[in-house]
């Protein structure tokens, strides 16, 4: 087979077979295919889509680049849940310790800083001494003792994922749905589990921006699931403004702190609350999901979930002081205030200029060679609806490098809107799939 006529067929909208899929996946994983060529291949798909069939072709493929994680002797429910990317979205590091605490087996596979949205690894890696990159057995010990482990790609489990997910972010074709599905089908559908829960964002600061198209991928990847057997059911939610109040790695551990004391932002504990709650009733913990709910809610005000996370981060080698003493996460040298401009509501706060602008700070990369800076992101002193005044602080810039500063602060300061009439309220959970 040669590279150049599959990229041409597919940027002709031709069908490709799953052994075409196969051996492009293959060859490139193995070193034999030159990025430049792949990009061109990903951003064909980008304008062309793909079909059922190619996805889930491309779907085995990344799979069988690696090794399976075989969970089988490991006692207990496996359920997993995966968000296809937001803006201050840390669901998974909340959701996971409370399934964890209800008795669930959670064997998280994640992702790290994609585009304009963030990733669980780099937050997790922000915590002084926690690895991400356990070996197979680590991971196995870890979840079986714990109940809640998180690793990412490697050269054992969906390399394939993982170069091909670095590649998607430096060219930009991070938002082809088939892809996504792809991505994270693969990493899940690698390890053994009984459930899977996903989060399906929608709106400005999601790769989806309108709720017919989340609504395909929820259907696409609930459907890659059940193929093979798994339980799964999608949630699609609104991802119009940041969720939570922090943007940035070390800042969103501190807010994860925060919701596993029952002190977090409304919005972020209502849908991790409902994330655990379907992780909880996929795993038959409860055999209704009212029950989940009221078990999910328990453990969150019992700090139950917050000990979890706890017991997870010192398995993985992390402090775990940290979710009591935020001085010991990496912290900003500077910060500076955004100021409303005149008084009013606050009607919108874009949430994927504000996820750019905390990427241009350094909490995300411009290439798939970049490093992070844990330390820097932006905080919300202000969500949408709240009344504000002229001069009151709408969010609190927290960088180390001026360089991208200014273009950081001419973005999230338009993507304030003030309003003089009160915005209608949203709904948080749009849909659910499966």
């Amino acid at each position: 087979m040669r590279t150049v006529d599959l990229i041409q067929r597919k940027r002709n909208g031709e069908e490709l077979s799953p052994e075409e899929i196969r051996w492009l996946v293959d060859s490139y994983t193995r070193g034999e295919i030159p990025d430049y060529q792949v990009a061109a291949f990903l951003m064909a798909v980008y304008f062309q889509n793909m079909t059922d069939h190619e996805v889930g072709a491309m779907v085995d493929a990344m799979i069988d680049s690696g090794e399976r994680i075989d969970l089988s002797s490991i006692p207990g429910p496996k359920v997993d849940k995966h968000s296809t990317g937001g803006v201050g979205d840390k669901t998974s590091l909340i959701a996971g310790p409370l399934a964890a605490a209800a008795g669930v087996k959670v064997p998280m596979l994640s992702g790290r800083a994609l585009g304009h949205t963030g990733g669980t690894l780099d937050k997790l890696e922000s915590i002084p001494g926690l690895r991400t990159n356990l070996s197979i057995d680590e991971f196995r010990e870890v979840l079986a003792r714990v109940g809640f482990a998180v690793i990412g790609q490697s050269e054992s489990v969906a390399p394939a994922d993982g170069k091909l997910y670095a590649l998607r972010d430096a060219t930009a074709t991070v938002e082809s749905p088939a892809l996504i599905a792809a991505s994270i089908m693969s990493k899940k559908l690698a390890v053994t589990l009984d459930g899977l829960v996903l989060d399906v964002k929608v709106g400005a600061g999601a790769f989806m921006k309108r709720q017919v198209d989340a609504r395909r991928l929820a259907q696409m990847m609930v459907a890659i699931a059940r193929r093979r057997d798994l339980r799964a059911q999608a949630l699609i939610t609104d991802m119009n403004q940041p969720l939570g109040r922090a943007i940035g790695n070390a800042l969103e551990i501190m807010e994860v702190s925060q919701v596993l004391l029952n002190s977090g932002p409304e919005d972020l504990t209502q849908i991790s609350l409902e994330l655990a709650a379907r992780m909880i009733f996929l795993g038959k913990i409860t055999e209704t999901l009212e029950e989940a709910r009221d078990l999910a809610t328990r453990l969150l005000v019992e700090r139950l979930g917050f000990m979890k996370f706890q017991e997870m981060i010192a398995a993985q080698g992390g402090d775990p002081r940290v979710l009591d003493r935020f001085d010991l996460l990496p912290n900003a040298q500077h910060s500076y205030e955004i100021v409303s401009p005149r008084s009013g509501f606050v009607a919108a706060i874009d949430a994927e200029e504000i996820g750019r602008a905390s990427a241009m700070l350094g909490a995300g990369r411009k290439t798939k060679e970049d490093s992070i800076d844990p330390a820097v992101g932006v905080f919300l002193e202000v969500k949408v609806g709240a009344r504000v005044e002229e001069g009151n602080v709408l969010c609190r810039i927290h960088y180390n490098d001026t360089e991208g500063l200014q273009d950081a602060i001419d973005r999230i300061e338009d993507a304030f809107r003030i309003s003089s009439t009160e915005p209608e309220p949203r709904d948080l959970i749009l849909e659910v799939v499966g």
